[in-house]
């Protein structure tokens, strides 16, 4: 029996499509002029060929689809399909250019994808062999990688469920559109302001501007490429907490900064998602801490320092690292997974589940407990924040639970057909699927070719948060009947 709803679903319109993709080109070209500029300064010449190429033929891809017309107002699928052929087709693209490292096609895929995400796993090897445009050029796709997670999730994905509500209620007379716009640049302009403070800050510590610029770049975005093989534990202690510390901003939602300094700085104390990632930061720290204490027999005051560190480095999603973790007791393993599950808030350009759901997921438990005390005749909603939970809210949160756990589960489950250790491919591909970065040691040059590519599946996975991607392989998105 067909299912009613069939009628009532419009498959996107390409034209549209097509003008946004257009718009997407421009803007990459647009974006490779910056890592052009740096590869002349650093007489890097191959890369300012490939940049210079890469650029032209972006802009000469994108005129056709500049002359089409624009939409009135987007579906909402339309919208998905854009965001996520964005963070589809970004890294083919720059695979070119970044190809100049001499690095296999595979790995330099993998690199452009771990940028494009803000995952911060890498097959590239030791750094020594790297040149500097190239690690300026995957922090700088981070940096706008991340950036478009903010933006794109706001300006594109307006679903009426909590996050966007939250993130988006348009004043009196203004449309969703109209509004999302205004908020997408309120938060490029926080990042901005967030990033040159930063760079500036470390640059002040370290004495290197271009450590500053390459770690900022990837801290705010919470990506965690690093000019140091070693991470946050080549860095001196003043620059290792700096980085910690802005990678704490990176994972708030970048709006209740905007509001914060508009005369509004209560939305920023109260929000429950900014309570529920100070309280995470220091459970995980604390609980990190008695681990390294405990079973490495580290000094309280080491184990302190690098629980915070590496706490703060899992639940922001950042993917720094003060030491090797690979090395880690099997304790600390579980704890930087559960981290790394959770994530940051939502609307920042922290990776995991994020902490919003899991708030929904508490408040839906608690609702369930204090029913079953309550008489049948009685009325009760469950609320979150002041606002009443709606049924997508729920359905999408039970969701993206479900599906994370059953993705996670089958790539875990391939690792281990090739012989990996269960717990230490576990965090591989819960790093990859909560964009998070910290590694194993098991993402390295000679991984096997599968695996990468699986990884690489992993991390567009999880930044598009796999309801997305469902979104873009569900046929009636491309065939059916479309409006006018």
């Amino acid at each position: 029996m067909p299912d009613s709803t069939t009628a009532l679903t419009y498959a996107v319109r390409l034209r549209f499509v097509g003008r946004y993709l257009s718009q997407l080109a421009l803007m990459l070209a647009l974006l490779a002029l910056v890592p052009l500029g740096a590869s002349l300064v650093f007489a890097e010449y191959d890369y300012s060929l490939r940049y210079a190429l890469l650029i032209a033929g972006l802009l000469f891809a994108a005129a056709p689809g500049l002359r089409l017309p624009e939409p009135k107002q987007i579906q909402v699928n339309e919208g998905i399909v854009i965001v996520s052929l964005t963070f589809l087709l970004t890294p083919l693209v720059m695979t070119f250019p970044l190809a100049a490292s001499g690095l296999p096609f595979a790995d330099v895929l993998f690199e452009a994808v771990s940028a494009i995400t803000t995952t911060g796993l890498s097959t590239a090897g030791p750094v020594d062999g790297l040149s500097r445009t190239f690690m300026f050029a995957r922090a700088w796709i981070q940096w706008y990688g991340g950036l478009g997670i903010a933006v794109l999730s706001i300006a594109l994905l307006m679903a009426p469920h909590a996050a966007a509500r939250r993130l988006a209620e348009p004043t009196e007379g203004e449309s969703i559109a109209t509004t999302a716009r205004m908020q997408a640049r309120q938060v490029l302009r926080v990042y901005l302001a967030l990033t040159l403070a930063g760079t500036v800050l470390l640059w002040t510590v370290t004495g290197e501007p271009f450590t500053a610029l390459v770690h900022m770049l990837s801290t705010l975005s919470t990506g965690g490429f690093s000019t140091f093989d070693n991470s946050l534990a080549a860095m001196p202690p003043a620059g290792a907490w700096m980085v910690t510390v802005f990678s704490v901003l990176g994972a708030v939602p970048l709006l209740l900064y905007f509001h914060a300094v508009s005369g509004r700085p209560y939305e920023l104390l109260r929000d429950p998602e900014v309570r529920a990632l100070m309280l995470a930061v220091l459970l995980i720290s604390g609980l990190l801490g008695l681990s390294l204490h405990g079973h490495s027999g580290m000094p309280w005051g080491a184990a302190l320092q690098h629980g915070a560190m590496l706490g703060i480095s899992a639940q922001t999603t950042a993917g720094f690292s003060p030491l090797p973790v690979a090395q880690l007791d099997a304790t600390s393993k579980l704890l930087i997974i559960v981290s790394m599950v959770i994530g940051g808030g939502s609307g920042s350009t922290a990776g995991g589940i994020k902490l919003l759901r899991l708030l929904v997921l508490l408040r839906l438990l608690q609702y369930f407990v204090r029913r079953s005390a309550m008489p049948p005749h009685a009325v009760s909603e469950p609320r979150l924040g002041g606002r009443l939970l709606q049924p997508i809210d729920v359905e999408r949160v039970a969701l993206v639970f479900g599906l994370f756990a059953a993705l996670s589960t089958l790539s875990w489950l391939a690792f281990l057909s090739y012989g990996y250790a269960p717990l230490d491919s576990l965090l591989e591909v819960v790093s990859a699927m909560g964009t998070v970065g910290l590694s194993s040691g098991i993402s390295r040059p000679d991984l096997e070719a599968p695996l990468k590519v699986l990884l690489c599946f992993d991390m567009l996975l999880g930044r598009l948060e796999i309801l997305a991607l469902l979104v873009l392989l569900y046929p009636r998105t491309w065939i059916g009947k479309r409006t006018s």
